[in-house]
């Protein structure tokens, strides 16, 4: 719905305070829910920027030319309407205006978690390593640079694909890995992430390899997603039911991959090849972790990223034992309370207890999601 009103009116700081309030209404006045929830807010948010036009017309002492490009019923069409269809493309406008070239990478992905996906600010911030209030700040620039910018499609998409792909990343990882609170994984925000490569994918005119790697990443991951927890559980790769993925998902990722295997290595492919050696692996302990360890050399190598070390040191202590894990995670620093959680584990698996309860504490202390605490409170109950 965003993304309509700010193809009708062009400004999106008006469209985003208009379907605000037209939210505050819908919860302040519906008894009863209307037959057409999408017509009935579409409306009452095109009201409301009309009459906020209306007054700085006033104010400038002339009146504004309101050019409305659909009916109300077609413009709820659109919204409901599947992926591929008119909303998809206005969609697919919104992230690109996010895209924007005068905004920084960092800003144009945390904006358009924001106002495209609705990624609450401070999971945006855990994910940018930066405290609430400053990522605040920074999405509220963001948009004042956005103001009156065009919101059309590019003829040329190339300088913005990278940034369209970083973007969808980003917000798959908001639905992949559990933020605050209590949930698990939020399968619908990673869904959605999905959908935007698709649409992205369709519309650009050239084959790209970080796309399709970066779409066969994705499914890859997101056919896990009836396995991932149990009850409201966290359950980890190890322990899930591999016959609660979804294969279809695995079989669409493992067709993008073919015809890529041989191509130059590139952060999503490496990915998508790790993620594919899991997916094709009939258990834990029947992975190729020697393969699965040479991919993540390649990817830090290429990237430098201490979460890649830290996901090479798992790997290497399931190839080569706890002990080898614990080496390649000496001298690695992370705020994140996955090294700790890690470090625990390996600790434990070589029976240095009390090393391991101390790094289990340090990790629940830096933990902010409910049910990934509860898991580690567990692990560290059982020591």
């Amino acid at each position: 719905m965003l993304a309509l009103l700010v193809a009708q009116f062009r400004r999106l700081d008006l469209a985003e305070d208009g379907l605000a309030d037209a939210f505050e209404a819908a919860a302040r006045t519906w008894d009863v829910v209307p037959d057409n929830p999408p017509a009935w807010l579409l409306t009452a948010a095109r009201r409301r920027v009309v009459d906020r036009l209306r007054s700085e017309a006033v104010a400038a002492r002339k009146l504004p030319l309101l050019a409305v490009e659909a009916t109300v019923q077609e413009e709820a069409q659109a919204f409901m309407a599947d992926a591929g269809e008119p909303v998809q493309d206005e969609r697919l406008r919104l992230v690109l205006l996010c895209a924007h070239p005068s905004l920084a990478p960092e800003s144009a992905a945390a904006l358009t978690l924001r106002l495209v996906l609705g990624v609450p600010t401070e999971d945006i911030a855990r994910l940018f390593l930066v405290p609430t209030p400053t990522m605040a700040a920074r999405l509220t620039r963001a948009r004042k640079r956005l103001a009156g910018e065009s919101f059309t499609i590019p003829s040329d998409l190339a300088p913005r694909v990278a940034t369209v792909t970083g973007v969808a990343y980003l917000a798959f990882t908001t639905g992949y890995a559990p933020g605050s609170g209590s949930d698990v994984l939020r399968s619908d925000v990673a869904g959605e992430a999905i959908r935007l490569v698709r649409v992205l994918r369709s519309v650009i005119p050239y084959a790209d390899v970080e796309v399709d790697s970066l779409l066969a990443l994705m499914l890859l991951q997101h056919s896990r997603r009836d396995a991932r927890a149990v009850d409201g559980q966290l359950v980890l790769l190890p322990d899930q039911d591999r016959s609660r993925w979804h294969l279809a998902d695995i079989t669409e990722a493992v067709e993008l991959l073919r015809p890529l295997v041989d191509r130059p290595a590139s952060p999503y492919l490496l990915q998508a090849l790790i993620a594919a050696e899991h997916a094709v692996a009939p258990s834990s302990a029947a992975t190729a972790w020697d393969r699965i360890v040479l991919r993540y050399e390649e990817l830090e190598a290429l990237t430098g990223s201490p979460v890649v070390r830290l996901n090479r040191a798992v790997a290497v202590a399931e190839a080569s034992g706890p002990a080898a894990g614990l080496e390649v995670l000496d001298g690695l620093t992370l705020p994140s309370h996955r090294l700790p959680a890690t470090r625990a584990e390996l600790l434990s698996r070589l029976g240095r207890l009390d090393d391991a309860r101390t790094a289990y504490d340090e990790a629940i202390g830096r933990c902010g999601n409910l049910a990934e605490r509860a898991h580690l409170i567990e692990r560290r109950s059982q020591l």
